[in-house]
């Protein structure tokens, strides 16, 4: 039987996919279609496809006996390499059909990994990555384990009688143990990145991969970032200055494509890459209206969005490629469910000035623009503006400072029940005994069985 090193890329290799379609599952037209773009972006070429219903898997395949023979009489037709699951199999089933059909198996969870190694750029990415594919193979070690040196084992990593696998193990841990160090590090300093940014409102793009979120960074910034028609093209956060008009600068952040079962030790390695998004005063949730799937694709993301924490944070949904074949259809559809979504096509500029109005909008509601008046002598009220509020403009006298700023109505509202001299240009301050911070929406996409009633809050809206 021959070795299979998972620790070599995908690409080149035949593949045959193969999916066991549960009573539940969420099922397309296509039930390869989103396997298949897995595939192709990890550089595979599919020859084939197997596809079960049961009520079941089964306990040592997964796949029923009859169709593991099927499977393997394909394999050895088309001289395909390795099997793609769109499924998540556990240990035993991976090392049961290795043996049975003599070639490399991964499921959908390592072959996303194996993804996101190819397209990691920078050291963070890497990181994340390479913690989430340890915690991922530390189960698999005995069928999985080849890349980690024989010669790294010095004082310490030795123990009288271990056996190879059981040194490896404690290389893995170490290395796990590392990384998660290292990690923190990290997500400590994004949150002091964030932090010293504080003066200027954040705006986040989130939404499933290939929705088009690079494709709007560019249409909106000029950002020059990579845009193009593959799976988790964007692995890294990008932040850039957004002249949002109506309202003036904001900080725009594109980050990592979420996707169905995304795997979850992946989303909590890249929790400092989401920093940008935790910490945003706005979501635009962009979903691809040209996909068949897009009412599931939205659910998915909103799964993830709980995931992380976010899922309460104000959103505003934008259906993207409006301007695609049968995205027009589609688009009433989502919008019959959620009535305030937006229509635009990053690509052709469609629907941006209405997109950019509604991101004004949105913001407005939790935003207060207000002239303060302070004695030059009020140094802390001074230094807590510069720190919660964008500064407009400051005016000074022999006696006061005037300053036109921009701050949460919460803030604001804290100010004016402390007595401080304010006039409201813009906006509405909450009473003093509501002063407890901004408000936030909560965002809850109506599930896909249901339909919207009337006074229900929906994906797009902003109370």
């Amino acid at each position: 039987m021959q070795t299979h090193d998972r620790s070599e890329s995908l690409a080149s290799e035949r593949s045959v996919l193969a999916r066991l379609i549960l009573p539940n599952d969420f099922e397309s037209e296509d039930p390869f279609d989103e396997l298949r773009g897995l595939a192709t972006t990890a550089g595979t070429t599919v020859v084939g496809t197997v596809l079960q219903r049961k009520d079941h898997p089964d306990q040592t395949t997964y796949l029923g006996k009859g169709k593991v023979q099927e499977l393997k009489a394909m394999l050895e037709m088309h001289d395909a390499d390795v099997v793609l699951f769109d499924n998540d199999l556990n240990p035993a089933q991976t090392r049961n059909l290795e043996k049975a059909l003599n070639v490399k198996v991964l499921d959908r969870s390592e072959l996303i990994l194996d993804i996101f190694a190819s397209n990691a750029r920078t050291h963070e990415a890497r990181l994340a990555v390479e913690l989430a594919q340890l915690e991922y193979s530390l189960p698999r070690l005995k069928r999985m384990w080849t890349h980690l040196s024989r010669q790294t084992m010095g004082v310490g990593m030795r123990g009288p009688g271990e056996k190879q696998l059981e040194v490896d193990r404690r290389l893995a841990e170490k290395r796990v143990h590392d990384l998660k160090l290292e990690l923190a590090k990290v997500e400590r300093r994004k949150e002091r990145e964030v932090a010293s940014r504080r003066g200027m409102y954040s705006v986040s793009l989130a939404g499933y991969t290939n929705a088009g979120k690079s494709t709007l960074m560019n249409a909106l910034t000029d950002a020059g970032v990579e845009a193009v028609d593959k799976l988790f093209a964007t692995l890294d956060t990008r932040t850039r200055r957004w002249m949002l008009p109506g309202w003036g600068p904001v900080l725009l952040s594109d980050t990592v494509g979420f996707i169905r079962d995304l795997p979850h030790r992946l989303i909590a390695s890249f929790r400092a890459t989401l920093e940008e998004t935790r910490q945003a005063d706005l979501l635009l949730h962009v979903a691809d209206a040209s996909n068949p799937n897009v009412l599931h694709q939205i659910s998915s993301v909103y799964k993830v969005l709980q995931e992380i924490g976010i899922d309460e944070k104000d959103t505003l949904l934008v259906l993207n490629k409006i301007d695609c074949e049968g995205a027009s259809e589609r688009a009433e559809l989502v919008k019959s469910r959620y009535p305030n979504a937006i229509l635009i096509s990053a690509k052709s500029g469609i629907g941006l000035s209405q997109f950019s109005i509604a991101v004004s909008d949105a913001l407005t509601k939790h935003f207060a623009e207000l002239e303060v008046k302070l004695p030059l002598d009020d140094g802390k009220t001074m230094a807590w503006l510069a720190q919660h509020a964008e500064i407009i403009s400051k005016q000074y006298n022999d006696d006061f400072a005037i300053i036109h700023c921009r701050l949460p109505v919460g803030a604001g509202g804290k100010l004016a029940s402390q007595g401080v001299d304010l006039r409201v240009i813009a906006g509405q301050l909450p009473v003093a005994s509501e002063s407890k911070g901004p408000d936030r929406a909560t965002y809850v996409p109506v599930p896909l069985e249901e339909t919207p009633t009337s006074g229900s809050q929906n994906v797009g809206e902003v109370a």
